[in-house]
């Protein structure tokens, strides 16, 4: 399990670092300006299609971990959950796994 673990943490750094390089590069050319932003992920149909399949994504990781999390009675994994949201969903769902494969006492 610490070789899925570590693999778990990988995916979550780089499914954080790669979606926030082209963010901050999107910034830095057109200013920080979260209008500007929504303006862009509603470009055209194909990026509408892609910011419904990533909100409806962390919809569902939000619903399992929260669904999940009284059960197991372990609550750390939920701060995967704004990290999916305002990172990504690339390092939101890694960071998920991660957190759960950890033993618990």
């Amino acid at each position: 399990m610490a070789h899925t673990r570590t693999v778990f943490l990988v995916l979550a750094l780089v499914g954080a670092v790669g979606p926030l390089y082209f963010m901050f590069g999107h910034m830095q050319a057109n200013g920080f300006s979260l209008g500007g932003l929504f303006t862009a992920w509603g470009a055209n149909m194909a990026t509408r299609g892609l910011m419904l399949n990533m909100l409806l994504s962390n919809l569902v990781l939000t619903v399992w971990a929260l669904i999940e999390a009284p059960a197991r009675r372990d609550y750390l994994p939920l701060v995967a959950i704004p990290v999916a949201f305002y990172v990504g969903l690339s390092s939101g769902l890694p960071l998920y796994l991660y957190l759960r494969a950890r033993p618990l006492n």
